[in-house]
């Protein structure tokens, strides 16, 4: 979720509202493949309390996916199976690694604003160390005798 409000009657593409035979429709495919492809877990619609499938606008763009990769490039369908596994995977990674990056960035942002601080509290009457030079010379202190009272 982004965080926002939706409207309940919004339709999205992962908004389920097409019966079994009007996304068979709009696949291209037989109802029958469709019940086939749910059994094998290639596209599985959502449910309706009456147990009845309902597809969504990504379900059908699947659907073709599932059928193009099978009639045009040959793949037999655990292969299909393992494709779409493989996809959702790396879009999960994905997502999760622009995650990263921005705590990633929230970190370093933070970490600078520390930085920053800690620069602005230093005492600026701090004189920089400078170092002496050693020489071979012998001073020789002596103190001074009191003089007694007389």
């Amino acid at each position: 979720m982004d965080g926002r409000r939706r409207n309940p009657y919004e339709l999205t593409e992962e908004t389920p509202v097409y019966v079994i035979s009007v996304a068979a429709q709009l696949s291209g495919l037989h109802p029958q493949t469709l019940r086939q492809y749910d059994r094998l877990g290639l596209v599985s619609p959502d449910r309706t309390a009456g147990r009845g499938r309902r597809y969504s606008a990504r379900d059908i763009e699947l659907l073709r996916q599932v059928q193009q990769l099978s009639q045009d490039e040959g793949i037999n369908l655990a292969g299909i199976k393992r494709i779409i596994e493989l996809e959702n995977q790396v879009a999960a990674l994905q997502s999760r690694v622009v995650e990263l990056e921005a705590a990633l960035d929230g970190a370093a942002a933070a970490m600078q604003q520390r930085e920053a601080a800690v620069h602005a509290s230093y005492r600026r009457d701090l004189v920089p160390y400078q170092e002496v030079q050693q020489t071979s010379a012998l001073v020789v202190w002596r103190p001074k005798r009191q003089q007694s009272p007389d």
